[in-house]
């Protein structure tokens, strides 16, 4: 690890960023160039006190994880994030379909709809980043760890995953998210996270294994979701997806149409947050949710 090289990039890095180029005002007094140190460490879920030290340099030797964290928090592209990792003491990080890199692009569109009920979630159905509306319409996805980041395994694991779904609806979903784990499978291919998922759904899901043998395939189509949530009622929305090029993550966006009762449980629940919801509603290829990416 080289302190002094991390810290001082990191400095050059927040400094070239704006406030606008992540979403945050600018205000009339700003006299720092570019970010403050406290919004780094805002936009990379990490103490002020923790980032301030590696800046110094004076701080700890910062994780893998941190390092990631960071890399969002600054808008780094893959060749920047590589380099942030060689200066913290790391090899770097394989490139794959199956990195938890957001695409800066991404992020920058993201940052502009931090009011709104928007998220990116990856290829396996794992939220990477929410908004506090997504949180409070679908749960705080970061509270799973391990195979349950996927919400494909969660759907056939875990039944609370299932109750933000009308009852009526939930078998349709069920062979949506198997056909979007299917199409996943089939690109990454055996050894990768998606056969990791599959192996494992396989040995404990019969209704998984029944619907995985039927080759479901998933289609373009995002459009209306339902969702009966459990502090504004039934939400019927539109979902819209930005896929990035490389097919591996997702920008979903919910909306709701404008003088329906479905916009004004949206606009309440923005208000009132998400008190007792531990479960994010899932994604996927159809009519009913957002993951498809075919």
């Amino acid at each position: 690890m080289d302190r002094a090289r991390l810290a001082e990039y990191l400095r050059t890095r927040r400094e070239a960023l704006q406030p606008e180029d992540v979403g945050l005002p600018r205000g009339q007094r700003r006299r720092t160039k570019g970010l403050r140190r406290e919004e780094v460490a805002v936009l990379s879920d990490m103490s002020i006190d923790y980032y301030s030290r590696l800046e110094q340099p004076r701080g700890p030797h910062p994780s893998e994880q941190m390092l990631g964290a960071l890399a969002r928090g600054l808008r780094l592209s893959m060749e920047e994030r590589d380099h942030l990792f060689q200066l913290g003491g790391y090899a770097t990080p394989r490139r794959s379909a199956d990195a938890d890199h957001i695409n800066p692009g991404m992020l920058r569109i993201f940052d502009g709809l931090r009011d709104g009920a928007a998220q990116v979630v990856s290829h396996l159905g794992e939220t990477m980043l929410q908004t506090r509306l997504a949180v409070a319409l679908l749960g705080d996805a970061s509270v799973h760890t391990g195979l349950a980041r996927s919400m494909h395994y969660r759907w056939f694991t875990d039944p609370a995953t299932r109750q933000i779904y009308p009852a009526q609806e939930r078998a349709e979903q069920s062979r949506l998210i198997v056909a979007d784990l299917h199409a996943s499978y089939t690109r990454d291919g055996k050894g990768s996270r998606a056969a990791s998922i599959v192996d494992a759904l396989r040995a404990v899901s019969p209704e998984f294994a029944a619907l995985w043998d039927g080759h479901p395939v998933a289609g373009r189509y995002c459009g209306p979701i339902r969702l009966q949530h459990p502090q504004v009622g039934l939400l019927e929305l539109d979902c819209q997806r930005l896929v990035d090029p490389d097919q591996s993550q997702q920008l979903v966006v919910y909306t709701a149409s404008p003088g329906t009762a479905s916009h004004e449980r949206l606009e309440l629940l923005s208000v009132v947050g998400g008190q007792g919801i531990c479960e994010q509603g899932p994604h996927d290829a159809g009519r009913a949710g957002p993951v498809g990416r075919r």
